[in-house]
């Protein structure tokens, strides 16, 4: 992973969406700087023209001028536009443009204390069924074994491969506390909860190894919530797949007839 394109800005966007998001999130920075830079030059105007000095005495009289609420109005107005103008539209068309199930790639994940758990389905595009019961080092999510639908399923932790130039959905969870998945370059970030599943969805543009990290503070052991995000073109995808896929179990072989005494 090239940790050089993570610099002093926003992190490199590889999302259809975040271009939207990275122009929102210019306009808010220009305006709070404008709003900082305001503020404090006022800040300091007060400071030289109210000061302690000789033979001036404190009047506690009200502001009788009504530049302030120009000013208060321009304010309003200005969140107004933020609000509705442009953040409003961009998490609409991030809400109401969820992809179709049917040709999304669809990953399940389980958060845990400390690490990241994703779950892919096999060639037949069904999860196998998971029991807590049968959670262990070697199955972290408890995938059913004798399932039919889990026989070919794929399992990594704190790795998410992805493929490019295909919509992503992500069912996220939690075993334990609350966590938050958050991969900056694909301008998602979503918080886990602990009983409940949220669906979140993203596609990547361009192919990269990236950083994956929570979000918020999860436990003692926060630092090591730490993963890498994996794209491949659709040909290396796809042969990642095939290779990491559970080998086809062999039917047991039919008992042989008992011999008549």
């Amino acid at each position: 992973m090239d940790e050089k394109i993570y610099g002093w800005w926003l992190p490199p966007d590889v999302s259809v969406h975040g271009a939207k998001i990275d122009q929102l999130m210019s306009v808010l920075h220009w305006f709070m700087l404008l709003l900082f830079l305001g503020w404090g030059i006022f800040f300091v105007y007060c400071l030289v023209r109210f000061r302690a000095r000789p033979g001036h005495v404190a009047m506690y009289l009200p502001v009788k001028g009504i530049a302030t609420k120009y000013i208060e109005a321009f304010v309003v107005v200005i969140e107004i536009f933020l609000l509705f103008g442009l953040s409003t539209p961009v998490w609409l068309a991030y809400k109401n443009n969820v992809p179709d199930a049917k040709k999304a790639l669809h990953v399940r994940l389980v958060a845990e204390q400390f690490a990241w758990n994703f779950h892919y389905p096999g060639k037949d595009g069904k999860f196998g069924k998971s029991d807590s019961s049968l959670i262990s080092g070697d199955n972290p999510l408890g995938v059913d074994p004798e399932d039919p639908a889990g026989k070919d399923d794929v399992v990594t932790v704190n790795n998410l491969h992805l493929p490019t130039n295909r919509p992503v959905i992500v069912d996220v969870s939690s075993k334990d506390v609350i966590h938050s998945f958050n991969i900056p370059v694909l301008r998602v970030k979503q918080d886990t909860i602990p009983g409940q599943q949220i669906s979140v969805w993203f596609e990547a543009t361009q192919a990269g190894h990236f950083e994956l990290a929570c979000a918020q503070l999860c436990g003692l052991g926060h630092y090591r919530m730490r993963g890498d995000v994996l794209i491949d073109t659709p040909e290396e995808f796809a042969k990642w797949q095939a290779e990491n896929a559970p080998p086809p179990q062999e039917e047991p072989a039919a008992a042989a007839p008992e011999e008549k005494k």
